[in-house]
């Protein structure tokens, strides 16, 4: 359902433009309309399962607002009439001073958004309203705790009041009472906190709290439309590559409650361990808690399957519920509960987020399960969980000084500097520091500093608390639960079980398996997935699960891919890693790489050469070593294709550094000498100096004014294939000219690369044919495709610098300098360089892909910039018919699975119709 008109001819006498749904009317396809939050509660409530009765908003009354700053007309009238319906169905009226009807408002776009507004809770509830529900649950101190929490959350969330001035209210109260948990406090203490919290927020906001129930109904529905644009909802839309123009739902469900005495409570539950995959009972429960009490981590939980002796009935009925869920989702979900006085409530499911690990692992046990097929398990995993399981493990030889333990909420290994508050782990990060971030528990407002850490340890909460499921979402190491750990914000310090003193800025060592946090650096390892992609068959555990999955999925993506995938490398040993990892061959070998160290003196001589006899002594002197570095790295991909591109850096590297040659020549003059060599020098920089050195003499254009170069290679070239060849061998090189404009420039090297290869073939009495191609970087290039075609037997895509010449920015000077306002600003959903811009460059590159193929039929079309390796470039790629793909050899495996996802995604798409 993406269109709110969608379901206006089944409403008799509804208004054309719907903006409001009871939870009976939608389902878990409806996510676009209803956020994932209400399209799951109307599933639920299909299925005949214990849900609380509710309507939701829907994300185009939000989108409405934020377009326009005001609600749309008719939606105050149909909140009004959903809110009647509600009020019948639970025999309860909002407001009543007697019994009232209390609602939760939460937030639900499309996509699961830690970053988004939380739940307030108790909306209804006033000075006089209290009073009824104390009467009528027979609990005065159930009703004053649902009074002080509703205008805790009502002032922190929907009047924008800063929360630390109600938690040390609250914490002032407990101390005073000597209380360790809220729960301990009594009736008169929380009828103190309300009276203390409505002074806080006529103080903080400058108005009264609201005594109109539906007046706290409206308010809390507008925050939740505002919080669409709250920074930290931004930066998760970035982080998470979320489209800004989503918006989102507001579901409004009647309350249960799980503060009513130690036979209710509150939990979050998952069918399998989001942390490792694992089959059984997982989850945190609460007893006498409400709401975010268990996801906000305030105060330690139980393991779920504790409930069984607390309550057997509920759990068992739990049980089932889970089951039914994940046989509907055919995944692992993730479930929020309530208990009330012995009556189980669901409160919110949905297909939960878990690890790079759990991925894996649960996608290949759901295809042995039969819950789903092969092509459906490879959609359920990604190339950067998979990137994420190639990194590296603690050293489990290594010592080590283990100073606590908690639970590890999501695995990986990760050593950095404590930092205490967010904005100190952003700083650091930022200075290129590696940072843990360090926190009692984290809260939305901490999203910032937890993207910029490697990891996240805090003192409380459990597996399902904000810090591990965020955590979890990004990929983080976190471990969460240490107890143990004294954790003072204010000294910006933890103290450890032995007395110990952490202070930030000391490196800590965390394990997001174990739950173990060590003092000091702990050296890590490669890790068992590295291990099995290499194709090492005595290193694969065959019982370790989730390297089964991987070498599973990924056999199947390999059988699925049509894109061919190729590495990035520039040395044998890069060749071998590649190879070792699965590519099948080199996309781009980068021969100014070769010329560094002490043969960059070789080019310089080159390039200066005052005569011929100069620069032939400087060319002889470089072709036997080129010759051996082709040799080598042809040898390591025997029986591949190797692309090598000729020649591309700036002049300016190749060059004495003209500042230090203009300080020589004035200290000479200036001391009375006279340095002849360093002068001439200096003339013969200054001729060639650039202001613009990357759109400069380099790549085709160097080699047509110095074609001694680009000979040299070309001979070296020739030459390493027919040794290679009369070895026995079948290298297979590919001869790239870069930088090419016009057909012409290609035209001429050609020319001399074909007269250059025969003479070899001649001296060697072989018959020698390697092709001879260009990389299209440039968008003439890519706009007179269909010429160069004629010319070239293989186009290459440099992406990097098409991206740079398309904008007309250097990503070296702006990615630090305006790159952040325009994510701020939403020009950039995600910076050009990271993934392809479809619009611009990659049309660009469709253009040039489809022309060159028209005017050359069996013309190869491959990507070898660093977007051969983004899953998202990949899968644009696949969509317009790339031959190959082109990355560096750690990124080769996440390409070969993302070519499978993108083929089957492609195959599934055609097979809908």
């Amino acid at each position: 359902m993406t269109d709110p008109r969608d379901r206006s001819d089944e409403l008799e006498g509804r208004p054309v433009q719907q903006y409001v749904f009871d939870f009976s009317q939608g389902s878990k396809d409806d996510k676009d309309l209803l956020g994932g939050k209400g399209a799951n509660l109307a599933e639920m409530t299909r299925l005949g399962l214990p849900v609380p009765p509710g309507f939701t908003i829907t994300t185009a009354a939000c989108r409405h607002y934020l377009d326009t700053g005001a609600e749309p007309e008719s939606l105050a009238q149909e909140v009004g009439a959903h809110l009647a319906a509600l009020q019948e169905k639970t025999g309860k009226r909002l407001g009543d001073p007697e019994d009232p009807l209390l609602v939760s408002v939460r937030s639900g776009a499309k996509h699961s958004m830690p970053g988004m507004m939380e739940t307030v809770l108790n909306v209804g509830l006033t000075d006089i309203s209290v009073i009824g529900l104390a009467a009528r649950s027979g609990d005065n101190r159930f009703a004053w705790d649902s009074y002080r929490r509703l205008i805790q959350m009502f002032g922190k969330t929907v009047l924008g009041i800063d929360g630390e001035i109600f938690d040390e209210r609250l914490e002032a109260r407990k101390k005073a009472r000597q209380a360790e948990a809220d729960v301990e406090l009594e009736a008169g203490d929380l009828r103190m906190l309300v009276e203390e919290f409505k002074d806080i927020v006529l103080v903080e906001s400058g108005r009264d709290f609201p005594q109109d129930p539906r007046q706290q109904l409206d308010l809390a529905i507008r925050a939740v439309f505002e919080s669409w644009n709250t920074e930290r909802a931004r930066i998760y839309r970035r982080q998470e590559r979320i489209p800004d123009e989503l918006g989102t739902a507001v579901n409004v469900c009647a309350m249960v409650f799980g503060n009513l005495g130690p036979d209710s409570g509150t939990g979050v539950a998952f069918t399998r361990d989001p942390a490792t995959g694992e089959q059984g009972v997982y989850g945190d429960y609460l007893s006498n808690a409400q709401g975010e009490d268990v996801v906000a981590g305030i105060r330690n939980t139980l393991p779920l399957a504790d409930l069984e002796h607390l309550d057997q009935a509920s759990y068992d009925e739990l049980l089932n519920i889970m089951a039914t869920l994940e046989r509907h989702y055919r995944d692992l979900c993730d479930i929020e509960f309530t208990i009330e006085r012995g009556k189980l409530w669901m409160l919110q499911t949905r297909v939960g987020k878990r690890t790079a690990a759990a991925a894996f692992r649960i996608a290949g046990q759901l295809a042995d399960e039969g819950l789903i097929d092969e092509d459906e398990a490879l959609q359920r995993v990604t190339g950067e969980q998979l990137a994420r399981l190639m990194f590296p493990q603690f050293d489990p030889a290594a010592p080590r000084d283990l100073v606590a333990r908690g639970m590890g909420a999501s695995p990986g290994a990760a050593v950095g500097k404590a930092a205490f508050d967010s904005a100190t782990a952003v700083a650091w990060s930022d200075a290129g520091d590696d940072v843990i971030l360090v926190r009692r528990e984290t809260n939305p407002d901490d999203l910032r500093g937890m993207v910029a850490s490697r990891g996240v340890l805090t003192s409380r909460g459990g597996k399902t608390s904000h810090a591990a499921v965020v955590a979890r979402g990004m990929g983080r190491t976190c471990v969460v639960g240490v107890e143990a750990l004294r954790v003072d914000p204010g000294e910006r310090a933890f103290t450890t079980p032995d007395g110990t003193r952490v202070v930030e800025g000391d490196v800590i060592s965390i394990d997001g398996g174990t739950g173990e946090v060590y003092l000091g650096e702990v050296p890590v390892v490669p890790s068992a997935v590295v291990d099995a992609l290499h194709g090492d068959d005595a290193a694969i555990d065959q019982d370790d699960e989730v390297v089964t999955a991987v070498l599973r999925l990924m056999k199947h993506a390999d059988g699925r891919r049509r894109l061919g995938v190729r590495a990035n490398a520039d040395t044998p040993d890069d060749a071998r890693r590649a190879r070792q990892l699965g590519a099948g061959g080199i996309g781009l070998c980068r021969t100014e790489h070769m010329f560094l160290g002490p043969r960059r003196k070789v080019v310089e001589r080159v390039i200066l050469a005052r005569t011929d006899e100069q620069r032939t002594e400087a060319l002889d002197e470089l072709r036997p070593v080129q010759r051996a570095d082709f040799t080598e790295i042809l040898e390591a991909m025997d029986g591949l294709p190797v692309t090598i591109r000729l020649l591309d850096p700036p002049l300016h590297e190749f060059l004495p550094d003209l500042t230090d040659l203009s300080v020589r020549v004035a200290v000479a003059e200036a001391t009375g000498q006279h340095d002849t060599e360093a002068a001439e020098l200096l003339a013969e920089v200054r001729r060639l100096d650039e202001t613009n050195p990357m759109l400069g003499m380099r790549g085709v254009r160097l080699g047509l004014v110095i074609p001694e170069l680009f000979a040299l290679q070309v001979r070296a070239i020739a030459e390493a294939t027919a040794d290679l060849r009369q070895q026995g061998r079948d290298p297979r090189p590919e001869i790239m000219v870069p930088l090419v404009a016009a057909v012409q420039e290609l035209e001429s090297v050609r020319e001399m690369a074909l007269t250059t290869i025969a003479d070899v073939a001649r001296a060697h009495r072989i018959e020698l044919s390697i092709p001879i191609g260009t990389m299209i970087e440039l968008p003439r290039a890519a706009m007179t495709a269909h010429q160069i075609a004629e010319v070239a037997e293989f186009f290459s895509f440099g992406t990097n610098d098409l991206t740079q010449t398309t904008w007309g920015f250097s990503r070296d000077d702006v990615e630090a300098a305006f790159f952040p306002a325009y994510l701020e600003k939403g020009i950039f959903g995600v910076s050009p360089f990271e993934s392809i811009d479809e619009e611009g460059v990659g049309r660009l590159v469709s253009i040039a892909a489809w022309e060159g193929k028209e005017s050359r039929t069996d013309l190869k079309v491959g990507v070898c910039g660093e977007h051969g390796g983004d899953p998202a470039s990949i899968h644009f790629f696949e969509k317009i018919l790339l031959d190959y793909v082109s990355c560096s050899p750690f990124r080769v495996p996440v390409a070969r699975l993302e070519a499978g996802r993108a083929r089957s995604d492609a195959g599934q798409r055609e097979a809908s119709g």
